[in-house]
């Protein structure tokens, strides 16, 4: 436990001092727990499980998260696998991903409370909220369901090439006492590579959810379908957005259905994603046996 202890910290770029704030003791405390001095407490243990984003029962097994490995093709070419060990990245979807983070980062990024962890939430909103209205991907990132929310697997791998590119620069900050990782963009982003619709969905996103902070955005997200139907560790279908609920649906599903009554539901609404026909078609069988 003690060479775990210190290697989780480390992996996640934790100082001693800040997690002994976290679990609320002294420095010097925190130091004995990970010199075998000191038997964590539950509740203490409960939140370094929190923070590693482990459950209680992994951390006390000293067990690792595995993260899929993520690959940034050069050419494109479609990625292979549902709940990927291994996530291959095509080359068009990397570019889009990253003009995509710089321009949340020149809209948002110097707001005190967008940190890396609001960042991954914002992105979450994004792509969710834009294959629920349209059918289809913006970005298309893979997410996985973690302690603190949706988690876009790509994300480490494309920043780290993105300050290899020295296109923007990671820093520290302290936002409520918490150490916090923030993006500077180092250039403006290119928006050729949106469509207006895209840009302006973005927007949308950024003014609905751009001034909560990471804690309030975690929550939020947890009001998700997509992510509370989500085993935790696996990847989260973007199928599911065709579930959802208020506050969180983009639609009202209710009002298309009345435009859809009688009529064939293609016609009505247009072309859409064999999902969401079938979500219409059980709602209108599911009214029609009440009727």
């Amino acid at each position: 436990m003690l060479k775990y202890l210190r290697k989780m910290r480390k992996q996640h770029g934790f100082s001693q001092a800040y997690l002994a704030k976290q679990i609320d003791v002294s420095r010097p405390t925190y130091v004995q727990v990970e010199k075998g001095e000191r038997e964590l407490t539950v509740s203490e243990a409960q939140k370094l499980a929190q923070l590693f984003d482990l459950t209680l029962e992994d951390f006390l097994q000293g067990k690792e998260k595995k993260e899929p490995e993520v690959v940034l093709k050069k050419k494109s070419k479609k990625a292979v696998g549902t709940v990927p060990l291994r996530v291959e990245i095509p080359e068009d979807k990397v570019k889009k991903f990253k003009e995509v983070l710089l321009y949340i980062l020149s809209e948002v990024g110097a707001k005190p409370n967008i940190g890396e962890t609001a960042i991954y939430k914002l992105l979450y909103f994004i792509d969710f909220n834009f294959y629920e209205k349209f059918g289809k991907n913006l970005i298309g990132a893979t997410y996985i369901k973690n302690y603190y929310g949706p988690t876009p697997v790509e994300f480490v791998n494309v920043v780290r090439e993105m300050e290899q590119e020295k296109v923007i620069s990671k820093v520290k900050s302290i936002y409520f006492q918490y150490e916090q990782k923030k993006y500077l963009p180092l250039r403006s982003p290119d928006l050729s590579i949106l469509t207006a619709q895209e840009s302006k969905h973005i927007d949308e996103v950024l003014a609905l959810l751009a001034e909560k902070n990471a804690t309030e955005l975690s929550n939020y997200s947890h009001g998700d379908v997509p992510w509370k139907v989500t085993n935790d560790g696996e990847v989260i279908s973007y199928k599911l957005v065709f579930q959802r609920e208020d506050p969180y649906a983009c639609r009202d599903y209710d009002a298309l259905l009345e435009v859809a009554a009688g009529d064939d539901l293609i016609k009505a609404l247009g072309p859409m994603p064999k999902e969401e026909y079938e979500y219409y078609e059980n709602l209108t069988k599911k009214n029609a046996k009440r009727d």
